[in-house]
């Protein structure tokens, strides 16, 4: 896929991937199919599912380092300062051939414009939070969080995979 396409099948997913109704049990079952599906298939990452400032889920799967919650926490920034997906956010300054630091003057050591942290949406409400994965390449752990999306909201997951 070419960064157009991504960025394009990013905001299909951001537009399409979002709930009626979100509440810290919603975060609780996010979080623990999220666990599921990574200890299944031996994933190393850390997840992470936070209401704004209110933290709902976190876990550590074997093989996973310190390191990834420094990352879980700077791709969360980012979603939380935008509203929209970390990965598709840096996709676009990829194509743009710019940074967060260039273009809003964001640090990186607070903010990551990398793959797989994803607005939780609630329909008519807006982004209520974040879920992220960390610890596998970025459009890897983008694609977790999308893959666990799609069975919770019951939706066609091959709808919104990337090619």
């Amino acid at each position: 896929m070419t960064i157009e396409d991504d960025i394009a099948k990013i905001a299909y997913q951001e537009a399409e991937l979002v709930f009626d109704r979100f509440d810290l049990s919603d975060a609780w079952d996010l979080g623990s199919l999220l666990r599921n599906m990574a200890h299944a298939q031996n994933l190393p990452v850390a997840l992470d599912v936070r209401l704004h400032s209110m933290p709902a889920f976190y876990a550590a799967l074997p093989g996973s380092s310190p390191d990834n919650e420094f990352w879980v926490r700077r791709k969360r920034n980012l979603v939380l300062r935008f509203f929209h997906s970390s990965y598709g956010i840096g996709r676009k300054l990829e194509k743009q051939e710019t940074s967060l630091e260039e273009k809003f003057g964001l640090p990186s050591a607070e903010y990551a414009a990398h793959g797989g942290s994803f607005p939780i949406k609630v329909r008519n409400v807006g982004c209520i939070g974040a879920v992220t994965v960390s610890g596998l390449p970025q459009r890897d752990d983008h694609r977790v969080v999308i893959d666990a999306l799609c069975i919770l909201l019951d939706r066609n997951n091959a709808e919104f995979q990337m090619d």
